[in-house]
């Protein structure tokens, strides 16, 4: 497979671009909020090119109307305020059969498995590290091995993995660069990979310790999300906005590319009849949704739907996927032409709402059902969720930091078919969501601003869901994690208010990272049963952000995760104690105890965290407990937690 470039200019239209699209509101028409704002059968199949062709150029006459009116009107005020605004990122193990204990990624929905640096089984790790997947042979714990490695050079970066009993799969990316000149493609158009490649290269395991790429499938774009379930993978990509393409090359191709290594050494267009214009968008980017099914390799046939409209969040459960996108509100007017056009706003937090699109599918077939407008963003993927056919979301309206839109939450709940059923708003109002989790009729929210309400709520009739009970406590919790039937775990920020010299008032600052144990048996009436500070100011961990950094042992009731600790008053100068990770029992009946603290040595003088020894992962198969970091895995044993083997790479 070749490798593809992009000229520097490219790259410059293309960040250009991705910064616009934090600053103005590219939709066209009025929708009335909380209305279906499709059904499947409106949607648009591009037939021809003339057709793709019309949709491209109304999207550069929107274009470069906002263009016009953002050099008339646009603030450096105003931009900076937007750019430093945004919304914060952040379990069931894999359904894959296993015959030894051995763990799995912390996946939002049973028997959907989620792609993550690390995968292994009961005889071999296979991590990423850099441009390499690493081999290591843990046959012998106390004396690990170096057996292997996937080496991508050049423009190729691994991002993320999959595992099975035959197969391998590294999802990674072909970035572009400069150097190479636009290609040829089809019907005598022009090609200029500017966005990429997104890739899942698949590798036989017969030989686990020299694995054999036996196939290559992608999608042109920025890898987006891939999920593992019924043994089809399934991966999506984005394609910024090609007007600029369009302007620099009449002959551009407009049609987004695939790759198949069995059909091809080079991309090929996708078809016309495979693109479908989403309802209400005119942003001119692509999404990608490819699948493809392990069951048969060498004949299976890679799928690949495109979309015009961008996608942000995704959930999905094993049968429909659900991807959003954030819509900037802004007021529609009527061009000369006659065309609709937005009037420029520069980008408000407190201003959007959100598009959520729902597809089907049955093995590699994927369908568009509809979409739905809800008012407000979402935080993260956790703050959706599939039920008894019914989908469940939560979001925050509003803007928690400013007076003129205070922001407030809500809850919707819809039908198969995209339509509203039940809603509750107007919650919290001055603060935002921070983390939410939903379990079978039961939904738990925490939103803060100076306090912590964990919400508590009853779904189980979707047209009267119900506010059950309310907790306020100091600090916030960024993840929930369902300990049992009615315990959740917590993790996040403890809090305190801090005067600093000149001030009037006290400000609210973050101090250490803060477990929470919740006992919510009685649902009207949520109590936190247990509390663990862990160090002070600065204190933090990927788990906070990444679920995917959380191990669980069920059984054991353990809960382990990286963590680097600072110490020092809150809101002052804190110091750099180390970094390692904490293996923590939480159990109903004796609370959170920690069970291990697993630090790096400290170098002397070291004031701050290495990152090729910074652990970002833990595992365990069987009796023995494993830490990975960039360059070093180790071993212990997972009763006594004393070290057993060092592999340094």
């Amino acid at each position: 497979m070749k490798k593809w470039t992009m000229p520097l200019l490219a790259t410059v239209f293309v960040g250009v671009l991705i910064l616009s699209a934090y600053f103005i509101f590219t939709r066209e028409g009025d929708l009335v909020t909380g209305e279906t704002v499709r059904g499947y059968d409106e949607m648009t199949t591009v037939t021809a090119e003339n057709q793709l062709r019309e949709y491209f150029e109304r999207v550069r006459k929107l274009h470069d109307s906002m263009q016009s009116q953002a050099m008339e009107g646009a603030s450096g005020t105003e931009a900076e305020e937007a750019m430093s605004s945004g919304v914060e990122e952040s379990t069931d193990a894999s359904s894959d059969s296993k015959s030894a204990d051995v763990s799995s990624t912390n996946n939002q929905v049973e028997g959907v498995d989620e792609a993550d640096s690390v995968k292994l089984n009961e005889d071999f790790i296979y991590m990423i590290s850099e441009q390499n997947v690493m081999i290591v042979d843990i046959r012998n714990p106390d004396a690990l091995v170096n057996a292997g490695s996937i080496g991508f050079g050049g423009n190729r970066y691994p991002s993320n993995l999959f595992l099975t009993d035959d197969y391998l799969i590294v999802m990674n990316q072909n970035h572009m660069y400069e150097g190479v000149p636009i290609q040829p493609a089809a019907e005598g158009k022009v090609w200029m990979p500017y966005d990429g490649m997104t890739l899942a290269s698949i590798y036989s395991l017969e030989d686990p310790t020299n694995p054999k790429l036996v196939r290559e499938v992608g999608a042109e774009g920025y890898m987006g999300h891939a999920r593992l379930t019924n043994n089809t993978i399934y991966f999506t990509s984005s394609l910024y906005n090609r007007v600029w393409a369009l302007e620099e090359n009449e002959d551009i191709e407009l049609r987004p590319f695939q790759f198949d290594s069995e059909k091809s050494d080079e991309p090929t267009v996708l078809p016309y009849e495979e693109i479908t214009i989403l309802p209400e968008t005119l942003e001119g980017g692509y999404t990608l949704i490819s699948a493809i099914s392990l069951d048969d390799l060498s004949e299976a046939q890679l799928t690949t739907e495109g979309y015009l409209g961008s996608s942000e969040q995704f959930y999905m459960s094993q049968e429909s996927l659900y991807l959003t996108t954030t819509v900037y509100n802004a007021e529609a007017n009527d061009s000369e032409d006659g065309d609709s056009l937005m009037d420029l706003r520069i980008w408000n937090p407190g201003v959007r709402d959100t598009d959520i699109f729902k597809f089907d599918f049955e093995g590699t077939d994927v369908s568009y059902i509809g979409t739905h407008r809800v008012e407000g963003h979402l935080l993260n993927q956790f703050s959706m969720d599939e039920y008894d056919n019914h989908f469940r979301v939560v979001t925050t309206e509003g803007d928690a930091w400013t007076e003129e839109q205070p922001s407030e939450n809500h809850l919707f709940i819809l039908d198969d078919q995209m339509n509203r059923v039940g809603e509750l708003t107007g919650l919290a109002k001055t603060e935002r969501i921070y983390s939410a989790r939903f379990m079978g009729d039961k939904a738990y929210m925490v939103t803060f601003k100076e306090t912590d309400p964990l919400f508590v709520f009853d779904l189980s009739d979707p047209k009267d869901p119900r506010v059950l009970g309310e907790l306020k406590i100091p600090g916030f919790s960024n993840y929930l994690h369902p300990v049992g039937e009615n315990h959740l775990l917590g993790i996040g920020y403890e809090t305190e208010m801090v005067t600093f010299p000149g001030a009037k008032e006290p400000s609210l600052v973050t101090a250490g990272m803060k477990l929470s144990l919740f006992d919510v048996t009685d649902l009207s009436n949520p109590i936190e049963q247990d509390v663990e500070i862990i160090g002070g100011p600065g204190t933090y961990s990927p788990v906070q952000y990444d679920h995917k950094a959380l191990m669980i042992h069920k059984e054991r009731g353990y809960y382990g995760f990286p963590v680097t600790i600072y110490e020092g008053a809150a809101g002052g100068n804190v110091k750099f104690k180390g970094d390692g990770a904490h293996i923590y029992s939480v159990t109903p009946e004796q609370g959170i105890q920690l069970k291990a603290a697993l630090m790096n040595d400290l170098v002397p003088g070291q004031e701050y965290e290495e990152w090729n020894q910074m652990i970002h992962r833990l595992a365990y198969v069987e009796d023995t407990l494993y830490t990975l970091a960039n360059r070093r895995v180790e071993s212990y044993d997972f009763n006594s937690f004393a070290k057993k083997g060092t592999l340094e790479f």
